[in-house]
């Protein structure tokens, strides 16, 4: 019976490469451990699943994912969570709910399942408003984000990805959330609003609340990095993107599509 905490022991262990076989790399370290990694429901181009990935790894919690086809998911997802949306994750533990939807309950759960490393912001005003920014951020800013990332996937963005499944799907998503020019036109001015605030906190410091990372900082970054793609967006916002390769660095998430080398 091994005596370490094995979450406390994958605390302390770098260079571990999140999303692949954690569990077998984690392993070798701690041979008395059998690790079993908490099981990610996403689809991959979901930017609130990307949020949940940054989580994951700040967290240093080991865990795997499962790319669920778009249509077919909620078959799986509704039992489960009562939901049909992902990201849901499978936490893999006796001691633990056997699923968790929704991207905020997840981190609310990640926190006190990990308390460390922690982002909780230690004076309680600034605790708050880390969630009220993550709030308004999921609410608003991660909707205004998907309007624009596939309006310009159906446009000029087309050779993104020009397969037939591609853009199968960038038109259910266009019919599903119903993005018309209208719509475009509101999320752009939303963006604009809220990038203006977000730049008066990030480039005065490299936290948008307290003095570490917080949930507010981990959602900014999963939720604006589909702008990568879009080229008005990397030249008129570059502050943005570095931040988000720093936050991506940090948490050992590869880069967005738009900021790979």
């Amino acid at each position: 019976m091994c005596e370490l905490d094995w979450r406390a022991a994958v605390a302390q262990v770098r260079g571990v490469v999140l999303g692949s076989s954690p569990g077998r790399l984690l392993a070798s370290f701690f041979p008395c451990f059998d690790v079993v990694p908490m099981r990610l429901l996403q689809f991959s181009t979901s930017h609130y699943c990307r949020k949940v990935r940054l989580a994951l790894g700040y967290k240093r919690i080991p865990y795997e994912v499962e790319n669920l086809t778009p249509g077919a998911h909620r078959f799986k997802l509704k039992p489960l969570v009562g939901l049909t949306t992902v990201p849901v994750l499978l936490p893999e533990s006796p001691d633990g709910p056997v699923a968790v939807g929704d991207s905020t309950e997840i981190l609310k759960f990640l926190e006190g399942y990990s308390p460390e490393p922690s982002w909780a912001v230690e004076e309680s005003e600034g605790h708050r408003r880390a969630w009220l920014l993550e709030d308004w951020l999921d609410e608003s800013i991660g909707t205004a984000t998907r309007f624009l990332y596939y309006d310009f996937r159906a446009k000029e963005g087309k050779s993104v990805n020009p397969s037939w499944f591609a853009q199968t799907l960038v038109k259910v998503v266009r019919v599903q959330y119903d993005i018309s020019p209208a719509g475009v036109a509101l999320a752009r001015q939303r963006l604009t609003l809220a990038l203006t605030e977000l730049s008066q906190r990030w480039r005065d410091s490299p936290y948008l609340v307290g003095d570490r990372l917080s949930v507010a900082d981990l959602t900014a970054a999963g939720l604006l990095s589909p702008l990568a793609l879009i080229p008005q967006y990397r030249q008129d916002y570059p502050w943005l993107f570095e931040r988000i390769e720093q936050i991506h660095e940090c948490c050992q998430e590869p880069l967005p599509p738009g900021l790979m080398s």
